[in-house]
């Protein structure tokens, strides 16, 4: 792997694009751009074809599958594990869902014909895109079933979760509001959930900031939908994937 690609990848910390073999990173040098991305930005709207694709690194974006009445509802969380846009890269003719910033933060964008092109004629690449492929829709498969079996509580702390994944530390910028829209419910039960998580000692919330306390009862409280997610995330994108 060439040392301006690694270095720049290490420095901006997208699993995915670390995992590209060494023989294909080459090509992506020069082509990968810094953006900041911020809170509510839009990066794509659904049965449109994106000009890019992102991969974050300390930002965190929502696939949103929206109603004819406007509701919305969070299908997938994408972070520094992978790439908005996979859809699109997979064959789509456009994207299927709303692509929207749900933490501020930076990323890395390239292309999207040109990672279409790298897929096309690279196996490596084709490998890690299809593996990061069956993670979202293992994702997209347990968020289905949480949201119809399971209750607030239990999709609060998994959403919690999801976030924390995907990024540095122990704290999230997520409102009331902002939880109930990704996850399809009324504010009400969102406030009435945190607050239970608040009174347990697991989090501390103040004006849309959550900093999570105790992680390892976040885990032990949530529903079966979070740690079989990870473990396939972990076991489909290895650290050492591109060895």
């Amino acid at each position: 792997m060439g040392a301006a690609y690694q270095n720049l990848c290490n420095g901006w910390q997208n699993h995915m694009l670390l995992a590209l073999p060494q023989q294909d990173a080459d090509r992506w040098q020069g082509r990968l751009e810094a953006v900041e991305l911020s809170l509510n930005q839009t990066l794509y709207v659904s049965e449109k074809a994106p000009e890019y694709v992102y991969f974050p690194t300390t930002a965190i974006v929502s696939l949103m599958s929206l109603t004819l009445e406007g509701a919305s509802t969070e299908v997938a969380v994408v972070g520094n594990d992978g790439v908005v846009g996979i859809s699109w890269l997979l064959g789509a003719d456009a994207a299927a869902t709303d692509a929207v910033v749900q933490s501020a933060g930076r990323a890395l964008r390239v292309s999207a014909q040109f990672v279409k092109g790298e897929i096309e004629h690279s196996c490596g690449v084709m490998k890690v895109v299809m593996r990061y492929a069956q993670t979202v829709l293992d994702q997209m498969a347990k968020t289905a079933v949480c949201n119809r079996h399971h209750s607030i509580d239990q999709q609060l702390c998994r959403r919690l979760l999801l976030g924390l994944d995907r990024l540095p530390s122990d704290e999230l910028d997520m409102t009331h509001e902002l939880a109930a829209n990704l996850l399809g419910v009324r504010r009400e039960g969102v406030t009435v959930a945190a607050h239970k998580l608040q009174e347990a000692g697991l989090i501390r919330y103040r004006r849309g900031h959550i900093v999570v306390l105790d992680r390892e009862r976040l885990e032990q409280m949530t529903c079966e939908c979070y740690t079989p997610a990870k473990k396939e995330n972990r076991r489909l994108l290895p650290a050492d994937l591109a060895a």
